[in-house]
């Protein structure tokens, strides 16, 4: 199950109202996950064990067949992301939660990031107005985890989660440049432009070639800008100024004027733990704090198009 699969069973082992009773992993427990729990080699040894919902966080390439056979034996399923490596397989996934009534949901922690939560409700507070512009920025060292997908799947998907969820609204159509420079099969390196259906400009550039590391969101408006540093867990607001400009050199300029700058306090929870306690709730109490398998198969839609365009040179529509 790798590293998410041992932070999800940290948090499941201590998750109230949650019995964290199994583990299946047909290479053992390599990562000595399972605590207390049994440890299952198949997902058929999981049939008679009563399990109410399963948390899948094997490789992309096997999250089809995982999620659509617990989705069939009746299994509510929270899926890593991405939920699945190609939009068909996505959408496959989907048909099968809606075919047995079954819950799914996708793992986009990002969206659980107290400094993206506080962001979108400010947002929602038309605190910086009119936005018009959302820029990412997701830079770092090649993750040790071995991908079976580039660097778009793998964490520009994070910011194409984030971006619709915080504006309220979908991809119009991206353009992008991709890069190959570290030998591998899949890209590590890729820079995205594009417009949201609401007319937002956006941008992404992500990639795992850099010792920078840097996870930062900024969200630019009428008012103000607005920026989140979801590995610290901060938000910034950077407020237009009210006063006039009389110095003589700025007479001409007619834009903006620095005003306050604000950090934020707020409670920091865990991500993974709101994730988890947001599933739970979405199942027990029929809660919605929770990504959906649609949201899942948009965020895989858009970063297909991103791909088929790096590769093409052609803007794709959405």
């Amino acid at each position: 199950a790798g590293m998410m699969g041992k932070n999800h069973a940290r948090v499941l082992s201590s998750l109230e109202g949650v019995d964290f009773v199994a583990v299946v992993d047909e290479l053992g427990d390599p990562h000595g996950v399972r605590g207390q729990a049994t440890l299952l080699t198949s997902l058929d040894d999981l049939s008679s064990m009563n399990v109410d919902f399963a948390v899948v966080a094997t490789p992309t390439s096997s999250h089809e067949e995982v999620a659509t056979w617990l989705f069939g034996s009746g299994i509510h399923a929270l899926i890593e992301k991405p939920v699945s490596a190609g939009a068909s397989s996505a959408r496959k996934i989907l048909e099968s939660s809606e075919k047995s009534s079954r819950l799914g949901a996708v793992g986009h922690i990002e969206r659980f990031n107290p400094a993206i939560r506080e962001l979108k409700n400010r947002l929602i507070d038309g605190e910086i107005g009119d936005v018009f512009q959302i820029a990412t920025r997701r830079q770092g060292s090649f993750p040790s985890r071995i991908g079976d997908v580039g660097v778009t799947k793998d964490l520009a998907t994070h910011d194409i989660d984030l971006t619709m969820w915080i504006s309220g609204s979908d991809y119009a159509h991206v353009f992008a440049q991709s890069a190959h420079k570290s030998g591998r099969e899949h890209e590590d390196m890729i820079s995205v432009s594009g417009r949201l259906a609401n007319g937002v400009i956006v941008n992404h550039v992500v990639n795992w070639l850099s010792p920078m590391k840097e996870r930062v969101v900024v969200v630019t408006g009428d008012k103000g800008t607005f920026v989140a540093d979801t590995l610290t867990g901060d938000l910034t607001l950077h407020e237009n100024g009210a006063f006039g400009v009389d110095w003589e050199s700025f007479a001409t300029f007619r834009g903006v004027t620095e005003g306050n700058v604000t950090r934020f306090a707020f409670a920091k929870k865990e991500p993974l733990r709101s994730e988890l306690e947001g599933f739970r709730d979405a199942i027990v109490l029929g809660g919605t704090d929770y990504v959906s398998l649609a949201e899942g198969v948009r965020v895989v839609e858009v970063a297909d198009a991103i791909l088929t365009s790096s590769v093409s040179g052609m803007v794709q529509f959405l």
